[in-house]
């Protein structure tokens, strides 16, 4: 996903991406096993705005972040979901980048 026309700032600090609330256990990434981190931005772009989740790999979290601070995210996708509990039907987009770092990323030449 690309996202060098917006501009992303941080609206939660991340924090440990809990798999099941119940038993309190921790996501991790199937494929390395590092531990899942969730954080909230709000995606500013065309003149609108959302607020939007997204789980990075605690490696991949930047030194620096803070409230309000502009990010950039490597490796940004986003993915479909629905799911039914309860007889109730939800649905959204899951967001997952490689890393997230304060700044923004330098401008393309051209």
């Amino acid at each position: 996903m690309d996202t060098s026309s917006a501009t992303l700032l941080v609206t939660k600090l991340p924090e440990v991406k809990v798999r099941d609330r119940q038993t309190g256990e921790v996501a991790v990434d199937p494929v390395t096993n590092d531990r899942l981190m969730v954080m909230e931005l709000v995606f500013i772009a065309q003149g609108g705005s959302d607020m939007i989740k997204v789980t990075v790999p605690e490696k991949g979290i930047g030194e620096g972040l803070a409230m309000g601070a502009p990010v950039f995210l490597s490796g940004l996708v986003a993915r479909p979901w629905e799911s039914e509990f309860s007889g109730r039907t939800r649905h959204g987009i899951a967001y997952r980048a490689d890393a997230v770092m304060v700044g923004t990323p330098a401008a393309a030449q051209g």
